[in-house]
């Protein structure tokens, strides 16, 4: 059994892989079809035919990583290897994960109903005296020098949205 995990946007991916190379996931790049996280929303990518043909005598778990996770996940006729399917919601955005990390989800909150995230961010998160600028290498910097920054957000972001989808999971789950 392989995982084909499928990340939205390179955000994530790049918060996925920050977790895999620190060995904080319940499973490793070993566990994962073509050995990586794919930066993709449907099976239907062309990037993954070739990870897919290579495994298509074997089960595969799918596991889907995103803020916008309604649309139903297209399984073409010729993939017959799905096991199962999991949705793992980043709801509203990533950057939720920034602001729980500096402690402005309160502040955060007075203003979501008239500032994005990602508006917020650019304005109140920071390193090294560069300002959030919505780049995976941002998130690469920001969190690889504390893992237990992004550890505690991820779990707080599970605490403080306890509301999610009866199908949808959290990056809490996935944690070891």
């Amino acid at each position: 059994m392989k995982i084909l995990l499928l990340c939205e946007g390179p955000n994530e991916l790049a918060v996925i892989n920050l977790l895999l190379e620190h060995r904080l996931l319940k499973f490793d790049y070993s566990d994962l079809l073509d050995m990586r996280p794919f930066h993709a929303r449907q099976l239907t990518s062309p990037q993954l035919i070739p990870a897919l043909n290579s495994y298509a005598d074997g089960d595969i778990d799918v596991i889907r990583i995103g803020d916008r996770l309604s649309d139903k996940i297209i399984i073409p006729l010729w993939i017959n290897n799905i096991h199962g399917i999991s949705k793992v919601c980043t709801l509203s955005e990533l950057e939720i994960l920034l602001i729980i990390s500096v402690g402005l989800w309160s502040d955060f909150r007075k203003v979501k109903s008239k500032i994005q995230p990602k508006v917020y961010c650019k304005k109140h998160i920071k390193i090294n005296k560069r300002f959030y600028d919505n780049s995976s290498q941002f998130y690469r910097d920001y969190f690889s020098d504390c893992m237990e920054r992004l550890i505690f957000s991820i779990k707080e972001y599970k605490r403080l949205h306890p509301k999610q989808k009866k199908d949808e999971g959290y990056l809490a789950d996935l944690l070891k």
